[in-house]
């Protein structure tokens, strides 16, 4: 590399990197994570976002850009203790509009500093039952060895999905990839070089608290994720990799020589510290680590966002004949939560998010499964059992227009189930949607079990594929669901880096 090359590459380096590990000159505090906008649902939100220092938060808001009638809330303190991360729930927020908000922090050590504003904003969800509703979501971020390139842009799917304008984006889980570090560059089989900007936290497992918060403050320099954040709501969940590749609480990782810490269970609790400061998710105050919640868009759609991994029994051979804590997935509180709630709901359409599929097979090793199907065609079993339940349920309770949207398997898929093709029978057909990865190997695509009569209407990717293809080959995937305000019916698509729509079904609502 010749000098002008060096000195062009640091620059563009230094665009996508310097901002969340190097404190701001001078006495004002900054935002080195910009902000982010989350749980957007009725007449409130929660307003997120980092500071460098010490420092108190403080949000203004408005309907309009110019911050005509300017609202003001006096937030809390960002300290060591959430690693400077803070929140703001805003209420009482007029309908079906575009809200404008700006963050600023106040130096805890010197009164007088201020940071300078960072601004975002997102749509309130719509009373008016003639609007339409758009949501996007995908799933795994800067994974299996593909972290941020500047050379060849960053993380590119996030300027592709602004460019969609959803009104909510659902990351599916995988927002980062814990156990997988970078490497300063990846020789592909072409010959080509993928080169990584690499950080501290990046360059091992992820073990205490810090590296997983470092992880998360990694995909957050990249200026497209960050200019996505600031626009478009979100509303994230969790899989494997936020911990460890296919963990539960009682995972041996006793040979696993990456690791010194040996306990999967304190991994996770740490891990899921860092998910719950990063992103901007409304704590519940009775449970305060509770990922599982709703999201009401308006009287069309509502959000049913699943955790698939707090409550999991040990990976398996997935096939218990009867439902226990060694079978479960959900656990019987989150369903028991998920039944009463799909009950309750009065929105024409009812999407559950997942972090993983229903009949696309997952393994773990030769023998175990990671996710629900076990690849026995039969009647349901272990796992299976939960959803069969919930399927149940759902048909039994006359619960209507029920659209599954997931990630994990890193390709796009679409699948129909229906009991005519099942050997369990008793439920209404139903869409499960797969989009991903959003930057990170793309994979796939997998056999499937017949247990509850899929049909695979699409895949995104090609047969006999090399595995872990890198971003730059294109096969990075979203998915949008766009409800149509006047005639309730609800388009799905897949789309692939570019934003085109390479698949696409149109659903009527069922009265």
């Amino acid at each position: 590399m010749n000098r002008r090359s060096f000195v062009r590459a640091c620059a563009v380096g230094a665009a996508f990197l310097a901002p969340s590990f190097i404190r701001a000159q001078g006495s004002k505090p900054a935002m080195p994570c910009g902000v982010a906008a989350g749980d957007v649902s009725g007449s409130r939100a929660t307003i997120w976002s980092r500071s460098d220092r010490p420092s108190r938060m403080v949000v203004e808001y408005s309907t309009t850009e110019r911050f005509a009638e300017l609202r003001r809330v006096a937030g809390p303190n960002a300290l060591v203790s959430t690693d400077f991360t803070a929140r703001v729930t805003l209420g009482d927020l007029a309908p079906g509009q575009r809200i404008f908000y700006r963050v600023t922090f106040q130096d805890l050590t010197e009164l007088r500093a201020w940071s300078d504003p960072v601004s975002g904003s997102f749509a309130t969800p719509a009373a008016d039952p003639t609007r339409d509703v758009t949501i996007a979501w995908s799933a795994d971020t800067v994974g299996q060895g593909w972290g941020i390139n500047p050379e060849w842009g960053g993380l590119r799917l996030y300027d592709t999905m602004q460019r969609a304008e959803p009104d909510l984006f659902i990351h599916c889980g995988d927002t980062i990839y814990a156990d997988a570090p970078l490497a300063a560059e990846v020789k592909l089989d072409d010959g080509r070089v993928w080169r990584n900007v690499v950080t501290e936290a990046k360059a091992k497992v992820a073990e205490t608290l810090d590296d997983y918060r470092g992880n998360h403050q990694y995909n957050l320099t990249d200026v497209h994720m960050r200019a996505f954040n600031a626009r478009v709501a979100q509303l994230a969940i969790w899989d494997d990799h936020e911990v460890r590749d296919n963990w539960y609480d009682t995972r041996d990782l006793s040979a696993d020589t990456r690791y010194q810490v040996k306990s999967t269970a304190l991994l996770a609790a740490r891990a899921k510290q860092a998910f719950l400061e990063h992103h901007p998710i409304q704590i519940d105050a009775e449970h305060r680590d509770r990922i599982h919640r709703t999201v009401s868009l308006g009287p069309h759609a509502e959000v049913f966002a699943l955790d698939m991994r707090s409550f999991r029994g040990a990976n398996s051979n997935n096939r218990q004949g009867t439902l226990d804590e060694s079978s479960t997935v959900l656990g019987s509180g989150q369903l028991a939560w998920l039944k009463q709630r799909l009950s309750a709901s009065r929105a024409t359409w009812k999407i559950i998010a997942s972090d993983l599929p229903i009949g696309v097979i997952v393994r773990d090793g030769p023998a175990h499964f990671e996710a629900i199907a076990n690849a026995d065609a039969g009647e349901s079993t272990g796992r299976e059992l939960e959803i069969a339940d919930l399927l149940r349920f759902i048909k039994r309770s006359g619960i209507r227009n029920v659209v599954w949207i997931t990630g994990d398997i890193h390709y796009c898929q679409a699948n129909h189930y229906d009991p005519a093709r099942a050997r369990f029978t008793d439920f209404d057909p139903f869409w499960e949607f797969v989009a991903g990865p959003l930057h990170a190997g793309t994979f796939g695509p997998n056999q499937m079990d017949a247990t509850f009569g899929p049909e695979v209407k699409f895949v995104g990717v090609p047969p006999g594929m090399k595995p872990n293809r890198p971003p730059w080959d294109g096969f990075q995937f979203f998915g949008t669901l766009e409800i149509d305000g006047k005639t309730q019916a609800l388009r799905a698509a897949l789309h692939d880096l570019s934003g085109k729509t390479i698949y696409s079904v149109e659903q009527e609502a069922r009265r």
